[in-house]
């Protein structure tokens, strides 16, 4: 069965913006369903922040690990 992917570019976001776009596109997923980041740079920040707030709840894949773009996905449990 193929899930749903919300595809979110960040690229051309100015970095103060990306954490409110993620976690609003985030908190909108079901369980099965991805969120595909497109960045200028690793996110591990990001994954350190899901591993505290969202342990058990996310699997993470880097689709292409720069170094341009990362890409990421990101997918709820």
């Amino acid at each position: 069965m193929n899930h749903k992917i919300e595809t979110l570019d960040l690229i051309s976001t100015p970095p103060p913006e990306r954490p409110e776009k993620i976690f609003l596109k985030w908190n909108t997923l079901k369980s099965g369903e991805v969120l595909r980041i497109i960045n200028d740079h690793d996110p591990r920040p990001l994954h350190d922040y899901f591993e505290k707030k969202q342990k058990g709840k996310f699997e993470w894949e880097y689709e292409l690990k720069g170094p341009w773009p990362w890409i990421v996905k990101i997918k709820r449990k």
